[in-house]
């Protein structure tokens, strides 16, 4: 079995017991992570779960309840760190009566020094969208396709994406997914990605954060959390968890007619004459989902490095 392993990397967010209030319950509990730099990374939780409370904070659009978050080295917000965030929060909110063209005149002129008008319009291309065609008029997926163009254009340092393809149909996702990944390359954006989509995350991600019931579940490089975790697959007709697992932790453990199926971390060899493979990412997001009680995992890349004197700052 691999060992989590620990890279060296600049910090995009980073939080140490935050909390936040969504109404009248705790929507974010006692969270505390780290995002390096330069990764993309899923943000995954059932709804409810307290992601689009993260992003808006993030974004400096909410107020945490207690705790601590750093956005790129600075509060969420503040004058410095701002233009350096783009966020598209699930509304995608635009002004319908602006055609395409304006819309993206807008970015540049609120984005004066950053504005990238070649990648804005190349996006809008990539939805084989006319420039003269006014919001209003645009179906969902068209409108995001012009909320991607604006927050790429500002050629930010962290995008914060809030579902942002659920309104788009299969083909069309999958050549925008394509596309804003490229651009992400090219300038080493960190992209933090709320999505439900599971299946499409794989290949993309490289990095990831579980949020359940408002608490970080796992957290850290795809590649390290995949490593720790076996799923064991084999016949088994007694009641209750074979004893081989005992020295292991459990993730999970389902029996479907004859044959068990687990999500396990082990902790040395696992005996028995079972079939054990490492999980794709989805099996390894659905076992963690569906035992939200397992325990939490964070691997050392996902772990906070800020020292105290600048976490008072």
């Amino acid at each position: 079995m691999n060992e989590l392993t620990f890279l060296p990397d600049r910090t995009a967010l980073e939080a140490v017991g935050l909390r936040a209030r969504h109404r009248r319950r705790e929507a974010l509990r006692a969270c505390t992570f780290r995002v390096p730099a330069g990764r993309v990374c899923a943000l995954v939780g059932p709804n409810g779960a307290g992601k689009s409370t993260l992003l808006a904070l993030a974004a400096g659009l909410r107020r945490s309840s207690g705790g601590r978050l750093r956005v790129l080295g600075g509060a969420p917000g503040d004058p410095a760190v701002r233009p350096r965030v783009a966020y598209v929060a699930q509304d995608k909110p635009l002004y319908p009566h602006f055609t395409i063209a304006e819309t993206l005149r807008m970015g540049a002129a609120l984005n004066p020094g950053r504005w990238d008008q070649a990648v804005a319009e190349r996006l809008v291309r990539q939805g084989d969208l006319s420039p003269h065609a006014r919001v209003g008029s645009l179906s969902g997926g068209q409108r995001t396709c012009v909320a991607l163009a604006l927050a790429f254009g500002k050629r930010p340092e962290l995008l914060l994406l809030d579902e942002p393809m659920s309104d788009l149909d299969p083909l069309v996702r999958h050549g925008m997914m394509a596309a804003l990944m490229a651009e992400a390359a090219e300038r080493a954006t960190t992209v933090v990605i709320a999505s439900h989509i599971l299946s499409e995350l794989e290949g993309v991600c490289d990095y990831l954060l579980l949020i359940a019931d408002g608490r970080v579940r796992l957290a850290g490089e795809v590649e390290d959390l995949i490593s720790v975790h076996r799923l064991v697959v084999g016949r088994y007709e007694d009641v209750g968890t074979p004893r081989e697992f005992a020295a292991h932790t459990i993730v999970e453990a389902r029996t479907t007619g004859r044959q068990l199926t687990a999500l396990i971390r082990p902790e040395g060899p696992i005996s028995g004459t079972w079939e054990i493979t490492e999980p794709s990412l989805e099996e390894l997001l659905l076992g963690h989902l569906r035992a939200p009680g397992a325990p939490a995992l964070l691997a050392p890349s996902a772990e906070p490095r800020m020292p105290a004197s600048r976490w008072a700052a």
